[in-house]
């Protein structure tokens, strides 16, 4: 197999192929991919071995490539009664991979090329799953993973202000629009259908499309301006939809091609040693897709389901039980208009919070979702699962029982290929995790002749696609990203410049921005304290004014300052996301009559409750809020206020708040200018 260094020998003579779209190369000459290299040297070999083949050879292999799923097979028959397996999701047994359904597969199929047509330089052999996955790491490739920097852009279809950067070979330099590029045949027709019956146009859209085929590239992908279902309106649900069929072609990919060569060894009495047979993992579960909320939950499982192709869900299993822990909880599980579709019922709340927290907000589950020849099985053991559905607390909670209980493990993280983090903007909220593609702990199911050697190499980092989605990102994300998912295809991330939020604001409301010096990420923390100690609170500490809200963004920023003030004796009340709610109700009765000078208000509160807190005065904002709506709600509560002033301090490091609250060429300018005081009024 052709690796990247060999190609790096070769002496670029050819002149660069003239680039038909709007692109802006940084690197002139990128490094040719992997799967690029692979398909045409395959697609080479392939032609020759053709050629060089007799007659009645091709004849016998065209014959014996029809043999291979026989559906109906004693084989076949005998492996799926061994397949019956327990229903319990806690259940610690592990289970063979090779224990795939038998009667699963329906046929090699070619991939969906330009327009729904099967495509021959992507059909199964050729296919970025399998030259992807058949890849074998040199060191020298896994040392040069850690140097690879954004080297190229092009602006983003049917997105303004917005463009795509990357790493590595520009993949979208010769993308083509028109095509589900790597889309198995039956899972495109079904979607076809679908969005036929439902009445949806957007199928083919351009802007799905190239999300598809950036997915079936297997790139890391970074998109942080997905438009939520609960901001204004409808989701945009082609992104979801996407990232369900990459998720359901990779599964049937995976079980072709091990049903295949399970055939192959049966037929031919080959050795299971051969390295054309290694196409397995150390444990089953090969898609996780981490979600927030059981509500969301809901949605993404039932749009899956309603993606399968029906032959593939003759029967689903525990739908029922289904219904029940992720349904909504004002009854309307049956209801197929999801929660983005209902009208909010008229409060004090925001729309928006109306809709992601009027449903089922429970955030500690995880679902096992196992592919049989005509079921559906929700539910399933983790360890012979094909999906698991998790919240990160849930994943955080068993990794943490596996740590204490030598009996318990998290194994069926061992052979993740495709993480999906899709609202990840809310479970920043939580907790982000790392703990997958480890060796397992114990020993596992599947026969050790069948599984990659990567994986026995402990590189299976290095093969997990990560898709990250949400509405915005912020450097825990963005370093997330950069750090920790290493692809070896390389990466690819959207970047968009904001318009701010500024014109949401009271136009009364004067504010002032204070910028404090930063030497080092390490000592943001430091210096944002010693700013406020040193500058904001002598304003405030010997004023006889009331009403003053202090907003902090951390919960580790929040007790900081509450220890310092209570080291002042300062007259203060408190509203985190860990007070009660008689201490929240007492509180906002103190400081709304006076009892109280000042109160430390949470962003996470916030984000829980949205209270409008009577009784502002003066507003000092300790750290900008994470999410952007959050800036005029918080700000607005000065109204009726003397001042109607706020103080807002920030540095250098906050870069990505700053922008999506003023807009991203105002930002620059005040990271970058020698002045450090900025004044807006609208």
């Amino acid at each position: 197999m052709t690796q990247r260094a060999d190609a790096g020998k070769k002496k670029k003579s050819s002149k660069q192929k003239p680039n038909n779209m709007n692109v802006n190369i940084l690197q002139t000459d990128p490094p040719t991919s992997n799967l690029k290299r692979k398909r045409q040297k395959v697609k080479r070999d392939e032609m020759k071995k053709e050629a060089e083949l007799p007659a009645h050879r091709k004849r016998k292999d065209d014959h014996d490539d029809e043999e291979d799923f026989n559906d109906d097979s004693p084989r076949n028959s005998d492996a799926e009664r061994m397949l019956q397996d327990s229903d319990d999701n806690d259940s610690q047994s592990t289970g063979s991979e090779t224990e795939y359904d038998a009667e699963f597969s329906q046929s090699d199929e070619e991939d969906v090329g330009i327009d729904g047509q099967p495509n021959y330089e992507d059909s199964v052999h050729l296919s970025s799953f399998n030259l992807y996955l058949e890849h074998n790491l040199t060191k020298e490739e896994i040392d040069n993973q850690k140097g690879s920097k954004f080297k190229w852009e092009v602006p983003a279809i049917g997105m303004s202000s917005c463009k795509w950067i990357g790493t590595g070979e520009n993949i979208l330099e010769d993308l083509n629009s028109n095509s589900f590029d790597g889309l198995i045949p039956r899972l495109y027709e079904h979607w076809m259908d679908v969005y036929k019956t439902s009445g949806g146009k957007d199928l083919n859209s351009s802007m799905q499309k190239i999300f598809f085929s950036l997915c079936s590239r297997y790139r890391d992908i970074l998109h942080c301006n997905k438009k939520p279902f609960y901001v204004k309106g409808l989701e945009d649900t082609s992104i979801m939809d996407a990232y369900i069929m990459h998720s359901l072609n990779h599964v049937f990919k995976t079980k072709d091609c091990v049903k295949k060569n399970d055939a192959k060894l049966s037929r031919d009495g080959e050795s299971a040693g051969s390295d054309k047979f290694r196409d397995q993992g150390f444990t089953r579960p090969k898609v996780l897709i981490l979600l927030p909320m059981a509500s969301i939950v809901y949605r993404v499982v039932k749009r899956l389901i309603q993606l399968t192709p029906s032959a593939h869900k003759v029967n689903v299993e525990h739908m029922d039980r289904f219904l029940t822990k992720f349904g909504s909880e004002e009854g309307n599980e049956e209801n197929d208009h999801d929660s983005e579709n209902k009208k909010p019922q008229k409060t004090s709340k925001p729309s928006d919070y109306e809709v992601l927290f009027g449903g089922n907000n429970e955030d500690d589950f995880m679902i096992g979702i196992k592919f049989t020849r005509k079921t559906i099985k929700l539910f399933s053991d983790f360890h012979t699962s094909d999906i698991i559905v998790a919240s990160a607390l849930s994943l955080v909670n068993k990794i943490e029982e596996a740590g204490c209980n030598k009996e318990k493990d998290v194994d069926f993280l061992s052979s993740i290929e495709v993480l999906i983090i899709d609202h990840a903007d809310v479970i920043a909220m939580q907790v982000f995790i790392d703990h997958l593609n480890r060796l397992p702990s114990k020993q596992p199911g599947t026969d050790v002749m069948r599984i990659r050697p990567w994986y026995l190499d402990d590189n299976a980092r290095f093969y997990r696609q990560t898709i990250v989605l949400g509405f915005y990102s912020n450097p825990d994300i963005n370093a997330s990203f950069n750090h920790q998912c290493c692809n070896y295809e390389g990466k690819v991330k959207l970047v968009c410049d904001y318009k701010g939020v500024l014109h949401k604001v009271l136009p009364e409301i004067r504010q002032i921005y204070e910028r404090f010096h930063v030497d080092s990420i390490v000592d943001a923390d430091d210096a944002r304290f010693d700013y406020f100690v040193k500058k904001v609170f002598p304003r405030i500490k010997d004023s006889d004014q009331g009403g003053i809200m202090i907003f902090i963004s951390s919960y580790s920023e929040f007790i900081r300052i509450r220890n310092f003030l209570k080291s002042q004796n300062a007259s203060f009340c408190l509203l985190g996301e860990y007070t009660t709610q008689s201490d929240i109700s007492r509180a906002r009765n103190w400081f709304n009559e006076g009892k109280r000078k000042i109160m430390l208000y949470t962003e996470r509160s916030h984000f829980y409750h949205r209270y409008k807190i009577r009784g502002v005065q003066n507003l000092i904002m300790y750290s900008l809020p994470e999410r952007k709506e959050f800036f005029p709600e918080i700000l607005n509560m000065l109204d009726g206020s003397a001042s109607m002033a706020c103080t807002l301090m920030f540095s250098s490091l906050d870069k990505f708040r700053l922008e999506r609250i003023v807009g991203t060429n105002k930002a620059k300018r005040m990271v970058t200018a020698e002045k450090s005081v900025f004044v807006f009024c609208h």
